[in-house]
């Protein structure tokens, strides 16, 4: 078992996150794979909202975890949102998202979070497995209400 190094990406590993960023597309919304985006890739790193963790072994990344910040307007405190993991096949069931999800923690510990809020496709057997082993139930819902987008001009 190989034990991954997690630390912050940047706009320098674009090309390396933008064949997992399409990997993980293709496993979740199966279908044709679609072709990595090293623009998109840079989008994300660069983002002002969105922080990516990478999960490195030697110099290869083999996992990435993105999450934000948030404000919790019943405190005043803030949180962290986990809002997608990915680890590639090759590298799972090696503690390569638990290390991604415990490296979260303690950056939430640092930050002074209330908590680390994780919404999983109740589909994705393998995050719900993950996360029931680590988290506490919540008593909330997610819901999600579609918003058409219309071809532009």
């Amino acid at each position: 078992m190989t034990t991954a190094e997690i630390r912050v990406l940047g706009p320098e590993n674009a090309h390396q996150l933008a064949p997992l960023i399409a990997e993980n597309a293709q496993a979740l919304k199966r279908g044709a794979p679609r072709r990595p985006d090293e623009y998109y890739a840079e989008r994300i790193l660069g983002d002002k909202s969105a922080e990516v963790l990478g999960a490195f072994v030697a110099n290869d990344l083999v996992g990435f975890g993105v999450y934000f910040d948030l404000p919790e307007l019943i405190t005043g405190l803030r949180i962290g949102q986990l809002d997608d993991i990915y680890v590639h096949p090759d590298h799972r069931n090696q503690g390569t998202g638990r290390k991604i999800i415990e490296t979260l923690v303690s950056e939430g510990q640092r930050r002074g979070w209330l908590h680390l809020r994780w919404i999983v496709p109740g589909k994705n057997a393998p995050a719900v497995a993950l996360y029931e082993k680590i988290a506490e139930p919540d008593h909330r819902k997610s819901y999600v209400i579609p918003i058409d987008r219309v071809a532009g001009d």
